[in-house]
């Protein structure tokens, strides 16, 4: 293996693992890079309310052994069955013992990207993010994709848009170049979105004609050399004076995967996942991306 794990998916055996083997392994043959599937399993001790570790009984690591190798294994075959006719890069496996969070965060320092379905084994009926999940996208070195099992009207077209968010922060700067990344390898369209706050928040008068064309020349200088890097994606800017977390959601529902960064402008410099992209995160039906950065 190189240095790089390249595409890193997560898996536990559950059916948002499975949906997530499945746009891993897309998104790995779009992109011409490695995909690494990992596995976590308890350590071979229990503690640390002992004094000292005791140790697991050997039948029960057996088990768990075994549990792990199917749980790899269906995960390779869901990545057979999702490219089977072109699979182009090589395809790696990692079983990891100890505690499932810390190992997934180091592997996430030589990612390109890590895939993980949006609720995993044990989580609880009506929890919309998994404990996993929910920790990655606030504490991961790379970007963090979550996949929905449940994919509305029984799949994504593969001509629908990819959806961004565009606020001029930082981590949208980094959102903004996934988006034209994966708009370019799949061929479809890129819908850029951006909103402005609401008028009434203003301490005077603005008029609402100027906020949007104020909004719409911002977003155009923000695009204009994502534009000229990737001629071969038609964008369809949208602006509004609304919420940017609906906005992105309603946008969302004709789209194949959302775009946003980690906290956006006026968020604190300490705050890793800003309400923006954890309501879309909750609330979206299809793949997010949540742009993080190293």
């Amino acid at each position: 293996m190189t240095d790089s794990h390249g595409i890193v998916v997560a898996v536990d055996g559950s059916p948002s693992s499975d949906a997530a083997v499945d746009w891993a392994a897309r998104d790995a043959a779009l992109r011409h890079v490695p995909l690494t599937i990992v596995h976590v399993q308890p350590a071979d001790e229990v503690g640390p309310w002992l004094d000292f570790p005791v140790a697991l009984p050997q039948e029960y690591l057996a088990e768990r052994d075994r549990r792990s190798q199917e749980i790899v294994d269906d995960a390779l075959g869901v990545v057979v069955d999702t490219v089977s006719e072109s699979r182009e890069f090589p395809v790696h496996t990692k079983v990891l013992t100890g505690a499932k969070m810390p190992a997934l965060i180091e592997v996430s320092t030589e990612a390109d990207m890590i895939v993980l379905g949006r609720r995993g084994v044990g989580g609880l009926r009506g929890l919309l993010l998994g404990s996993t999940s929910s920790t990655l996208v606030h504490h991961a070195h790379c970007p963090v994709a979550v996949i929905h099992a449940n994919r509305p009207d029984g799949g994504l077209s593969a001509t629908a848009p990819v959806v961004v968010g565009v606020d001029g922060s930082p981590a949208s700067e980094s959102a903004t170049a996934i988006a034209f990344d994966e708009a370019s390898r799949r061929g479809v369209d890129l819908t850029a979105v951006h909103t402005w706050m609401n008028i009434a928040d203003f301490p005077f008068d603005v008029p609402t004609d100027e906020l949007a064309t104020q909004a719409d020349e911002e977003l155009a200088q923000r695009l204009a050399g994502w534009c000229e890097r990737y001629p071969d994606v038609t964008v369809h800017r949208v602006v509004g004076q609304d919420n940017p977390a609906h906005r992105l959601i309603e946008e969302s529902q004709t789209g194949q995967l959302l775009v946003v960064g980690s906290h956006g402008r006026g968020g604190f410099a300490g705050l890793l996942l800003g309400s923006v992209g954890s309501a879309v995160v909750h609330a979206a039906r299809i793949p997010v991306i949540v742009a993080r950065r190293p």
